[in-house]
């Protein structure tokens, strides 16, 4: 693998790590624009059958060759560089410019879903009916409410299964996905971010048990949609493209939030401030000048339509590039 190229696939890594951080923003949707979406799903479906014939035929060779170990090694460094840089850089953007950081992402995803719309070869009744379902269940997750979560094991393994799950699918976020858990806080939060800092032991085995089941779920869901891609792919990037569009409602750059985490008692847990709510439950969206009358703030809106701009401009430049790769 050329440096060059070894290089580029970490960058695209570090970008899919950092989509993973932020609820409404797919890890998926950044392996499908650039390039690396069909590859992803090959190698992971090789972690299986196809591993241990590549080892019992050509050994550790035979198997770092059948999971396209390289491709694997230097995507996920990104990745784990991108989950870093998440929690503490992007973390503190969404929270001091949001509606400038959320407007970028809308535009990454409205410029994806017409990407993924391009790549079918055909438009039928049946990929129509695929994308108006596809947004409504996508949708539907953005509306629901998010359950309390659970701090046990067996919960947290859950969580990493279905978690990861989304990652591997344009448009429906792992991290929304845990938010709708009641596990974004606790799992990004309460435990990554401390295990990062302190390297406290509970952390690092709640941290563990999560990828256990990330690689549980990464074995299941591979093997499903690269049998869909294969027999019904018009029909599967129609469903894809659908979860994109229907994500939109959660990342509208404007929001309101109308509920938060409370206590037994009803009162909204604070987080170690004692000012801040710990988390969110529901949000409306607002327009920008309802939200600077209701938060007295900066709406941010010239900035955030440049944002906006800037992000479909980096989705048909990747496009682009990918095009130019293939020629």
């Amino acid at each position: 693998m050329k440096e060059q190229k070894t290089f580029g696939l970490i960058l695209k890594g570090a970008a899919m790590g950092i989509a993973e951080i932020i609820p409404g923003v797919s890890g998926g949707t950044i392996a499908f624009i650039t390039g690396i979406y069909e590859q992803l799903l090959a190698s992971i479906k090789a972690i299986g059958p196809e591993l241990f014939k590549g080892f019992k035929d050509e050994g550790i060779k035979g198997a770092w060759e059948a999971i396209n170990g390289k491709f694997l090694l230097f995507l996920g460094i990104g990745m784990v560089a991108g989950i870093v840089i998440g929690v503490f850089v992007i973390t503190y953007l969404l929270e001091t410019y949001p509606p400038v950081i959320w407007a970028f992402f809308c535009g990454i995803i409205l410029a994806s879903v017409v990407y993924i719309a391009k790549q079918c070869t055909s438009w039928g009744i049946v990929q129509i009916v695929a994308l108006i379902l596809g947004s409504a269940v996508a949708y539907y997750l953005t509306m629901a409410i998010p359950s309390e979560g659970s701090s046990s094991y067996l919960y947290v393994f859950i969580c990493g299964v279905i978690a990861i799950s989304a990652l591997i699918l344009p448009g429906i976020s792992g991290s929304f996905i845990l938010l709708l858990m009641g596990m974004y806080t606790y799992i990004v939060q309460d435990t990554l971010k401390v295990a990062l800092t302190t390297f406290a032991m509970d952390k690092i085995i709640t941290m563990g048990v999560f990828a256990l089941g990330c690689l549980t779920g990464l074995a299941t869901i591979s093997r499903v949609l690269s049998w869909t891609f294969h027999n019904y792919k018009n029909t599967t990037l129609a469903v894809l493209a659908g979860f994109m569009l229907g994500s939109l409602n959660k990342i509208w750059p404007w929001r309101k939030a109308t509920e938060w985490l409370r206590d037994s008692s009803g009162s909204i847990i604070l987080d170690d401030d004692g000012v801040t709510p710990k988390k969110i439950l529901t949000e409306i969206n607002i327009s920008p000048s309802a939200y600077s009358l209701e938060f007295q703030i900066n709406n941010y809106l010239i900035v955030a339509i440049l944002s906006f701009i800037l992000g479909i401009a980096i989705v048909f430049i990747m496009d682009r590039n990918n095009q130019s790769s293939k020629s």
